[in-house]
Formats: structure tokens, sequence, C-alpha cells
């Protein structure tokens, strides 16, 4: 039997075996993979009016969004099961080429339902891009790690925000629309090849009964929806065979969903969680801000290429305060609410403020100054920023650990559900009002060929072959189509308002802090499981806090009267076996002088001895360092509140005790000099 044990293999621990210059590569790609889906939720916007003049129909603008936006949260969760079930390194790189397949055709598009299609399948690459590079992270860091590289991700994530625009305009203007899906083949090639070539990730495959049937009928009844929104009024009337026969659909499709989740065994979103007030109202709040965020940012490039008549590159200069306020606002709101456990008051202020930003947009006109938009701007972005964060963080808290998976990806699934209505909704409002503007300006007066109601409706840049005293009344009805909708959007967003008040701020876990631009700005829903939520948490606070204060505050905990570094030097020793003094402070950030002085006082008190230049632990040090660690775990257990109760997961325990070890002295500041590595610990405190 003891055979046996020996010879069973047994996983490397995240990042163990690989360098660190091999860990940077691989993130290196990872980022490229997110930089790829991130870019793609911006760079098109500011491309979308010169894509529909080019390949006509502007009543069908929204689907080019829209179409990405359906594809993307219908595939995440799919993406993120079958990562644990088959490995994520194959399922990555099949994200990939997908996504840069479906970019390749996008480009090469002749007519807009080919793009509307393309898009689509881009959309179904997208969704993994985005979920399996930061689960890959989990995979090659360890714990104790992850909080800053998890930050690498959110840099990307805000300078893409930054960049889409910019780049979506600068390809327009100066190569060609086509160029905002072509640059995506260099880059997924380069990510591509970094992630054969450096990518190992230990194998660790997880069974999961996948909800296949669940994830088809609600991509199903949201895709009905949106039809209707889209199609009716427009494409067919309100009264129309096709338009009651697809909400008819859609509604019993959603009875039969209901029907599937009660008995799937892991639903793609569980029916229990509405039970839970806090997830329902989050949830309608969550779905009103994915509609007035995408819903906006989709037509403001019209609003500015049409009626400003400012380039492509420069109306992405111009998108940039609203971007600018919204990444401000959302980090400023997601630590202040970490910092003071008080969250009520953002959503609040936050629906408040989106609503008064709508109100602002539908001021504008064609001759608006520059600072006015760019204020208008600013005000709706900071509004959107005060509650996509803090809503992320209410959902997280109010949920029991098994739930705070499936929850976090709830509330998210209902953001992207709601940006996809929002823009086909704000795309039917535009495209009805419109043509039938256009048609009142041009009453009575003769028009050059081509370039009729219709034709104007359906071809922005067809405004510039008419004569300048037609121009000027095409524009504006341009502009109040535009602006129109940012008007019809105040109403729900006020619906958020009110529901925001019914919000009951329960006090804030501890180890509920500000989660990732990924889970707050992203178009698809986050896809990540109990553990790995409270992982990142719990990484991100064990490194923020104070080297000095923690071990003051374990030994403090402990009762024992030592010098901070002196508790420090006791728990490497006992997980590293040996340490040089001498070399520690060229490896870690503490000083020499500190060093020396906590060894002395080890030494002094009989708690470690000297072999050679090596600090080997006495068994009155290894006492210690044992109840110091113990201090240090329990420091982290309090953390979870309520999680932590006598019924506690197994997995949270393993997760507990592994960053304790990590917090207590990675493994990448271990000795390099000579002696032994002594591993003194008892198994239930040590690795």
């Amino acid at each position: 039997m003891a055979q046996e044990v020996r010879t069973q293999p047994v996983s490397p621990a995240p990042g163990e075996g690989q360098s660190r210059r091999t860990v940077l590569v691989a993130i290196g790609a990872l980022l490229l993979g997110m930089l790829l889906a991130a870019l793609d939720q911006t760079i098109v916007s500011t491309a979308l009016p010169t894509i529909v003049s080019d390949l006509g129909g502007l009543e069908h603008l929204s689907w080019v969004v829209t179409a990405y936006l359906l594809a993307s949260t219908a595939a995440t969760p799919l993406w993120g099961k079958l990562g644990d079930q088959y490995g994520r390194k194959k399922l990555f790189q099949t994200a990939i080429v997908i996504f840069l397949i479906g970019s390749a055709l996008c480009g090469l598009s002749q007519n807009m339902p080919q793009l509307i299609a393309f898009r689509a399948l881009q959309g179904l690459g997208g969704g993994g891009l985005m979920v399996l590079s930061m689960a890959i992270v989990g995979d090659i860091v360890p714990p104790r790690e992850r909080g800053r590289y998890q930050g690498f991700f959110g840099v990307v994530f805000g300078a893409s925000s930054v960049l889409g625009p910019l780049l979506g305009g600068f390809f327009t203007e100066h190569l060609s629309w086509r160029w905002v899906f072509y640059i995506n083949l260099p880059i997924g090639a380069v990510a591509l090849a970094v992630i054969a070539a450096v990518l190992h990730i230990p194998s660790r495959p997880t069974r999961h009964t996948i909800d296949y049937l669940g994830t088809f009928l609600i991509a199903s009844v949201a895709t009905c929806l949106v039809l209707v929104a889209s199609l009716g009024g427009t494409t067919w009337g309100w009264a129309s065979p096709q338009i009651i026969g697809l909400a008819v659909l859609g509604a019993v499709l959603l009875v039969v969903f209901i029907g599937v989740e009660r008995r799937a065994a892991e639903p793609v979103l569980p029916l229990p969680l509405f039970r839970i007030r806090t997830f329902t109202l989050v949830a309608v709040i969550s779905f009103i801000i994915g509609f007035a965020m995408f819903g906006a940012m989709t037509f403001l490039p019209t609003f500015l290429q049409v009626v400003q008549g400012i380039s492509p590159t420069v109306s992405g200069i111009h998108m940039l305060p609203m971007v600018i306020g919204l990444l401000v606002t959302s980090t400023v709101s997601g630590h202040i609410v970490s910092y003071t456990g008080r969250w009520k008051i953002f959503p609040i202020t936050g629906t408040a403020i989106t609503a008064l930003g709508l109100l602002l947009l539908h001021r504008l006109t064609e001759s608006s100054p520059t600072w006015e938009m760019s204020l208008y701007f600013f005000v709706f972005g900071a509004g959107l920023g005060l509650v996509m964060q803090v809503l992320v963080l209410v959902v997280q808290n109010s949920v029991r650990y098994e739930d705070l998976g499936v929850a976090t990806s709830g509330a998210t699934f209902f953001r992207s559900i709601g940006a996809s209505f929002g823009v086909a909704i704000f795309g039917t409002i535009f495209s009805n009002g419109l043509q039938d503007r256009i048609s009142a300006a041009l009453a009575g007066r003769p028009v050059p060929p081509g370039t009729g109601a219709g034709e104007l409706a359906a071809d922005p840049h067809s405004i510039s072959r008419l004569p300048p005293a037609l121009r000027e009344p095409v524009i504006h009805a341009y502009a109040s189509a535009i602006t129109n909708v940012f008007l019809y959007a105040v109403p729900v967003v006020l619906l958020a308002f009110a529901v925001s008040w019914f919000l009951r701020e329960d006090p804030l876990r501890a180890s509920v802090t500000a989660p990732d631009p990924s889970q707050t700005l992203a178009s698809n829903p986050v896809e990540r499981s109990s553990h790995e939520e409270v992982a990142r948490a719990l990484s991100l606070l064990g490194s923020r806090e104070g080297r000095r204060h923690v071990y003051e505050k374990i030994i403090a905990r402990a009762g024992y009267d030592l010098l901070p570094a002196a508790g420090w030097l006791l728990l490497r020793i006992r997980r590293h076996g040996t340490v040089e003094p001498g070399l520690l402070a060229d490896t870690t950030p503490v000083p020499l002088r500190v060093i020396t002085d906590a060894a002395v006082q080890l030494e002094t008190r009989g708690l470690a001895h000297r072999e050679g230049v090596q600090l080997v632990l006495t068994e009155p040090g290894l006492d210690i360092a044992v109840h110091l660690a113990k201090a240090r775990e329990d420091s982290l257990a309090e953390l979870l509140g309520d999680w932590w109760g006598p019924d506690r997961p197994t997995d949270l325990v393993q997760l507990v005790e592994e960053l304790n070890a990590e917090l207590c002295g990675s493994d990448e500041e271990r000795p390099t000099g000579p002696g032994p590595r002594r591993d003194h610990a008892p198994p239930e405190h040590g690795r």
C-alpha cells in the first residue's frame, strides 16, 4: 500500500517547475488574447457609420453589435466548463482560431447579412478568449501572485477601452474599415505561436454535467425577444404574424427553459438565485445599465461623424471623456466600498447621474461645441462607472459561498443581455424616426438623383451629394433621430434608480473586494467558480496588507513578544528549511539591517541556530513558527466571515491553507545558498 502511494502521480502546484521568464511570456500571450476580445468591444463602434455606408443597410447597423453580444454571451458558460473538462490550453487555442476566422470573414464581407453572420462567429470565439485567459492565470501563477498578474489584465482592459475608439477611427480613415477586423490576425497569430511554445498547464480535469440545452434555450429566448425589439415597426408591423410569432415562440421557449433549469445538474442560470432579493434587484439594474451603456456607445460615433462632420479618428478622441469618466468612477467607487463597507449610495447616485447624462446627450445638436459634448459624455460615463463596480460587489456579498461563482456570472449575464436589447432597441427607435424626419425635411423640395429619403437614411455619406441648402435640414433630421434615442432611454434608467432604493445595505464581508475590470466593463458575462472568486479576493487582500502590519498582527494574535521581522524570518525558515540572512535582502524588499536584527533576536532567544551561514530552527523556534502560521491562517479565515462556518467546504479550507503557505514566504524568494532544505512543518500546516 505504501508503495502505491509513493508512485501515485501528483499534480504540480500552479507555476511549479516553470521559470519566472516562462510564466511572464505565457502571461503576455494571454494578455494578447484578452486584448483581442477587449478591443473588439470598442474598436468597431467608430467604424460603424463607414461600414453601413459601404455595405448599405443603416437599419441593420445595430445587429453588427448585437450579433457579437448574443453569441459571446451564450458561449461564455460553455467555454468555462469545457476548459475545466478538456484542458484550457487547447480550448483557448480553439477560441483564438474561431475568433480569427470570424475576424477574417468579417473583413471580407460584401453585404450586411454576411457581416452580421460572421460577427456572430467572431463572438463565439470572443466569449472563450475572455473567460479562458483569466482562468489560465490561476493554472500557472501561485495564489499569492494572482492579484498582481490580474492587475495586468485590468490595465489591458482599461487601455483597450481608451484605444479601441481611436484605433477604429484611425483604421477607417487611413486604411479601410476592414482593417478593424484584419488587425486581429497578426495579434492572434503571435498569441497562438507563443501559447503553443511556452504555455504548460498542469492537467487537473474536472468533470461537469454541461447544460447544453439550457444554454441553447436561453440564447434562443434572447434572440427571439431581440428580434421582436429590432424588427417590430420597421421590417414588419407590430401586429404582423411574424412579430406575433416571434413573441409567442420566445414565451414558449422561456417556459421550456425554466422547466429544464429546474432539473439541470449544473444549470446555466440557477433559478433559486431569484429567491435572493438582492440578486433579483441587481439583475434588473445590471440589465438596464447594459442597455444604456452599449446602446449609447453604438450610436454616439454616428452622431459625431454624420451630424458633427468629424472624421472617424477624431470621433474616437471625442469618445474618450466618456471612457475616462467610466474608468475613474468605476475604480474609485470600488475602492471606497472595499475600505468603508458602505455601498448603497453608489447605485442610487450612479443611476441618477446616468439618467442625467442621457438627458444631456438628448440636448446635443449639430452646432454643439466640443467642450459641451465632452462634458456630457463624461457625465454619462461617470454615472455608469459608479454603478458597475458596485453591482458585482453587492451580489457577491449577498450569497452563500457555494453560489458565489454562479451569482457573479448571473449578474454579469443580465448586463450582457441588456446590452443586446439596448443596441437593438436604440437601433429600432433610430431607424423608425430617421426616414420620417428626412422625408419631412425634404418635403416639396427637388433633390438630386440617388438622394431620396430612403437613400439618405440607408447611406449617411450620400448627404455630401446634397446641395448646401438641403444638407442642413437632413443633418438636423439625423441629429434629432439619434438624440431622441437617448431621451427614450431615460425612463428605463429611472426605473433602475427606483429599484436601487430597495437594495438592502447588508454589512460587507471583508473578503469581498473590488472586482477586476473584466467583471464590470466586459460585454460578455464572467464565468468563474466560487473557489476562483475567493482566491482572487484573498490574494489581493493578502498582498495589499503591509508586510510589517501583517506580522505585527499575527505575532500579537499568537501572544509572542517578537520583532515583526523575527516572526517573518521564523515562518520563512519553517517553509524553506534554512535561510541565509546575508542573501535574503537580495531576494526580498526587507532591508539587510532589519533582517540582521531579526536573526540576532532569534539566535539570542534560542529559536534558531547557525549551521555555517544558514539559520535553522530549534524545537522551540519550530513550535512558535507553527503557532504563527496558524495565526496567519486564522487572520485569512476571518476575512471570509460566515463563509468560514462549521460546515465550510473542503476546497475553501485548502485554499486558505495554500494562500497561508504562500503569504508566509513565497517560493520565488526561496534561499539559493548551500544547506539542506528541511520541511519541519507538520502535514496539517506545511507543504
